[in-house]
């Protein structure tokens, strides 16, 4: 009987095995570089995407700046088709998971101004999604140089046996009933148990973290603006899931069915290629 045909090798200069280990362990790693050669082109995705927003974005006002946000548009903004497709992003994605495949769930621009004050709370992506598996990663890729605005991130807590309970960001009310199938949002500045992660960070860097891994970053109280690309991608195991209200992204119209793989004519398969 005829095997499955193996996966593509990774390339072992991309990224190494202490890289990987340190991913599985505490959920979340800094590659430096991983995408200098990809800054312009980000750049321009995501210019081309603030001039030309989709029905998702939101643009709110905070302090002296202002945050902005859209996702889900990859297929309409031509370099973006062209990093999802061509960088070194699918096979990153598929070494930290330790997966055969790389399947790309969506792209998402995060802009925050100069004197944004309010910070991004902390949260978990994988609640949000209807998506589960142990298999996840998401690429949060900045094309400006980030010191104290940078993404901040628990170690280990994508280990944690229940999820932080999701909220809407604009008035902190519960995104599902059942608080307490939740655990409360964290503040490990107040909790010395917790190890909290961050880089700072140089145009092209790039932090891979797990969908399970908590994260929040700090307001933007610099006098430069904070551009951003983040990427998420699920491997082998992920399956859709129904959570308890709707979903973001949504994705209206699907049709998939509890446990099934993410349709691939919707969600690529990029790695193997």
């Amino acid at each position: 009987m005829a095997s499955q045909t193996a996966a593509r090798p990774i390339d072992t200069d991309l990224i190494d095995a202490e890289t990987i280990a340190d991913y599985q362990r505490d959920g979340a790693v800094c590659i430096r570089g991983a995408f200098k050669g990809w800054v312009d082109t980000i750049a321009a995705g995501i210019e081309r995407n603030m001039q030309n927003r989709s029905a998702t974005a939101s643009d709110i006002a905070n302090g002296r700046g202002s945050f902005f946000d859209d996702y889900c548009n990859w297929e309409r903004i031509p370099e973006f088709v062209e990093v999802v497709r061509e960088s070194p992003a699918a096979q990153l994605a598929a070494a930290v998971m330790q997966s055969r495949t790389a399947q790309f769930f969506h792209d998402h621009v995060l802009v925050k101004e100069p004197g944004t004050q309010k910070p991004t709370p902390w949260h978990q992506d994988i609640p949000y999604y209807f998506v589960d598996g142990q298999q996840t990663v998401s690429f949060w890729i900045p094309i400006d140089p980030v010191k104290e605005a940078t993404l901040r991130l628990i170690a280990g807590s994508h280990k944690w046996d229940k999820m932080i309970l999701p909220v809407r960001w604009l008035d902190d009310s519960n995104f599902y009933a059942g608080e307490g199938d939740y655990l409360p949002v964290p503040d490990p500045d107040k909790d010395p148990s917790m190890k909290v992660l961050e880089w700072e960070m140089e145009p092209g860097d790039a932090i891979l973290f797990d969908f399970r891994t908590a994260h929040g970053a700090r307001g933007n109280l610099t006098a430069a603006r904070r551009r951003a690309l983040s990427l998420r991608w699920v491997g082998d195991d992920a399956h859709y899931v129904e959570r308890p209200g709707r979903t973001s992204p949504p994705y209206h119209g699907h049709g998939m069915q509890p446990g099934q793989k993410l349709r691939e004519d919707w969600f690529p398969v990029v790695f193997p290629g």
